[in-house]
């Protein structure tokens, strides 16, 4: 019961339900451009046993809580010091796993709830060498990040995940596949890294753009652009942000930001 209460203090609720568990893992089958994979808080391994029944890459695992650590340590002894006890989110990914020039990786997990969206910031920064996601989250936040112009929910990680990755949600998994049950369904999604390699215009700027743009949404863009000091006229100025395509972003960027 501690356990239970731990890991629901960090956002995270344990997967009980092996079916949905080795779907989740089968998702990563598809693609193989990565040699190792790093499972995000793994809890007690519900998605760890089938990663490690895999010889197509190397599994690795970071946890923050110190009990499911040990229950690693002791339950899954084939990830020896492959068991990572620090905060994914200040993780130097690139050392820590010892990766080459070039060399990529997946990443997978039952994110917790309270930072999903700042683990999608993570992987923006890492975009070079993470080549695939596959992860469970708020239903509402995967839709979210899904989502394509004109639904209402599509936002700005929406916007900022697309313009390098391929979305797509996969399945919905209910509450009580869960202990302790959450209070809201859970979407599992995937996102598999696109040819781009760069955008064409400052990143920074173009982030500032479509924050700004969102953090207004109801607005026409020729008023929630007006702080970038956005005093001209254009199509994509008589659109609200929710309209445009990452694309359509980038020329606003180049236009704001000549």
């Amino acid at each position: 019961m501690e356990k239970v209460k731990a890991k629901k203090h960090l956002g995270q609720h344990f997967l009980k339900d092996l079916d949905a568990a080795r779907r989740i893992v089968n998702l990563l089958k598809d693609h193989q451009q990565y040699d190792k994979v790093l499972e995000i808080g793994p809890g007690m391994g519900v998605l760890t046993q089938y990663l490690l029944e895999s010889n197509d890459y190397q599994t690795f695992v970071v946890e923050i809580d110190r009990e499911s650590v040990d229950y690693l340590q002791k339950n899954f002894p084939a990830l020896g010091d492959r068991i990572f006890s620090e905060d994914f989110l200040r993780m130097d990914l690139y050392k820590t796993l010892g990766l080459h020039e070039n060399e990529k990786i997946a990443i997978i997990g039952n994110f917790p709830y309270n930072i999903s969206s700042q683990i999608f910031f993570k992987v923006l920064e890492d975009k070079n060498f993470v080549s695939e996601v596959v992860c469970m989250l708020q239903k509402e936040v995967a839709q979210r990040i899904a989502s394509g112009p004109g639904n209402k929910d599509y936002g700005i990680l929406s916007v900022l995940l697309q313009a390098f990755y391929t979305i797509e949600y996969d399945f919905t998994v209910l509450p009580d596949a869960f202990i302790p049950p959450p209070k809201v369904d859970s979407g599992v999604i995937r996102l598999v890294r696109n040819n781009t390699v760069s955008l064409s215009c400052d990143e920074k700027k173009f982030k500032t753009v479509v924050k700004a743009g969102f953090n207004q949404r109801r607005k026409k863009l020729s008023n929630a652009l007006k702080p970038l000091g956005v005093t001209f006229e254009h199509p994509l100025l008589d659109k609200r942000a929710e309209q445009l395509r990452y694309q359509d972003f980038i020329e606003l960027t180049h236009l704001i930001f000549p």
